[in-house]
């Protein structure tokens, strides 16, 4: 059995060859797990599509809902103080009209004259103050107001027709009115006296206050209320999302023929269909590759079968043709054992393709038996006189439930391998488990080491470092045996470079019978 996977193989980094015997199934179903599986990663780390559609929902009926309140509350209120504001004009001017007024000789007069006005304020009381040069009264006990600003003066004295201004003043808003009283409102001869009428606009307050506690009311109601349509909308979309993600969760563990019921015509049901088309697509192509697949297998294993007998005959006659080379001419010689080395090779081939396609064909099978694994290693080494060249750490006593064929060419191969592309010494250690741990074998050598491209791909068939470099001593499919034996006994077996150089491969064996287990590649 061959011992190396390819020349320079665990040397050198280069491109990697694959048998078309063998499609890498790994490629079709990694787009669809990491479909799968990508979401669930990140769910914790941000809030499900239901809570962000509902919170989008209720988010834009909050933001129209305050919209509106605040539109209706800025009309309403400007409505009401226009109202009132209008009003009390229009009243304060009535009220001057109606009233016959004399030039004021005092202060007693002038307060007469603000006293009858302020009993006809409507639709609130007034509070009205007076100016005639520096004469100062009210309908208070308070000749002036602080209310009364001094911008309003300057208005009602440059104005023939009334002038107001709203004042908040600690927190109470007001409303104050200033007009000149006209000797002949035609000609606007002004009298020199100036009216001011001061009225609290706290019931208009009210009024706006009530509204703007109604609309806070009003607001949670809505909200509580625009849940159920949330809702509603939530699961319209979010059905045909678990539509989805089931069947790509279906087809993530390989059950291709899944497809999801089309309803509707939106753009939902577009995605549904073309989920559906997409999946008959990779359905088809994946039937097809299996069927190429089996054919392939088919083809590998008939053709190794149908190699052996040939074989054979000619393997007998490169072993008589050998022990004849000597007397040969030196051409002659040359040629007989060219054809020698390549029939033997070609024989180690043709096996180890037969026993690729019994473990694809799951045909393999493992007859497990009690050993001394130090003693089956020393086994190993003896039969291929490679004991001289293999330094060789291995405790007696050490017993496990293993397959000796399986284990001796998994040692063969590794050491094999070893020799073939590291540097001599080559060591073989044999560690026992603790307990329930797992019996490990570790095989290094002193060459360059295993470059990091390659290491990934090490296991892999027919995998050559350099492609320009396409013959070797062995029929690449080594290491590959390698790893389906040391699975087939449920252990697991790794490459990496070693602390003190070279390549070290570990075998990590149970001590009973396992199910299969994969493979790790350190680096």
């Amino acid at each position: 059995m061959c011992a190396a996977a390819a020349p320079e193989a665990r040397r050198h980094g280069g491109t990697r060859r694959r048998s078309a015997l063998h499609p890498d199934r790994a490629r079709l179903r990694l787009p669809l797990r990491a479909a799968v599986r990508f979401p669930l990663r990140h769910r914790a780390l941000r809030p499900g599509l239901r809570t962000r559609l509902i919170a989008a929902f209720l988010l834009v009926a909050a933001i129209s809902a305050l919209t509106t309140a605040a539109l209706t509350y800025q009309s309403a209120r400007s409505a009401i103080l226009k109202q009132a504001q209008d009003q009390a004009v229009e009243q304060f001017r009535e009220q001057i009209a109606n009233e016959y007024f004399s030039l004021p000789t005092s202060t007693a007069a002038l307060q007469n004259a603000c006293r009858t006005l302020a009993r006809a304020g409507k639709p609130h009381p007034w509070y009205v103050f007076a100016e005639y040069g520096t004469l100062r009264a009210s309908s208070t006990n308070r000749p002036t107001s602080t209310v009364i600003t001094d911008e309003l003066r300057r208005k009602t004295h440059a104005n023939a027709h009334a002038s107001f201004q709203r004042v908040i003043q600690d927190g109470t808003p007001y409303l104050t009115i200033g007009m000149p009283v006209m000797f002949d409102s035609f000609d606007e001869q002004r009298s020199g006296v100036y009216l001011y009428a001061v009225m609290d606009l706290k019931t208009e307050g009210v009024t706006i206050q009530a509204m703007v506690t109604a609309a806070k009311n009003g607001a949670l109601p809505a909200l509580a209320v625009a849940v159920v349509p949330a809702l509603l909308a939530a699961r319209s979309v979010l059905r045909p999302v678990r539509d989805l993600r089931r069947a790509a969760s279906s087809m993530g563990k390989g059950r291709l023929d899944t497809r999801i019921e089309v309803k509707g015509s939106d753009e939902l049901a577009d995605l549904a269909w073309t989920f559906n088309e997409s999946a008959e697509e990779l359905e088809r192509s994946v039937e097809e590759l299996q069927k190429a697949e089996a054919r392939a297998r088919r083809f590998a294993s008939d053709v190794s079968h149908e190699l052996r007998t040939p074989l054979a005959g000619m393997l007998a006659v490169t072993e008589v043709l050998d022990e004849d080379a000597d007397g040969l001419d030196p051409d002659t010689a040359r040629a007989v054992r060219l054809i020698s080395a390549e029939t033997g090779k070609l024989a180690t081939l043709v096996e180890d393709l037969m026993e690729i396609s019994r473990f694809d064909a799951k045909a393999a099978e493992l007859n497990p038996d009690e050993v001394d694994v130090a003693e089956t290693i020393r086994k190993t080494l003896q039969r291929r006189h490679w004991q001289d060249r293999v330094v060789t750490q291995l405790p007696d006593g050490v017993r496990a439930m293993i397959d000796p064929r399986r284990f001796d060419i998994v040692i063969a191969n590794l050491v094999g391998n070893a020799l073939r592309h590291g540097s001599e010494p080559v060591t073989v250690r044999l560690r026992p488990g603790s307990g329930d741990g797992p019996l490990v074998v570790e095989v290094a050598d002193r060459g360059p080491g295993i470059d990091a491209a390659v290491l990934p791909h090490i296991f892999d068939r027919f995998f050559k470092a350099d492609a320009a470099r396409t013959r070797s001593a062995g029929s690449g499919l080594g290491l590959a045996i390698t790893l389906e034996n040391v699975r087939l006994h449920g252990g697991t077996v790794r490459a990496a470079n070693g602390p003190e150089g070279g390549a070290l491969f570990t075998v990590e064996l149970p001590t009973g019978v396992l199910g299969g287990a994969p493979v790790e590649a350190a680096r």
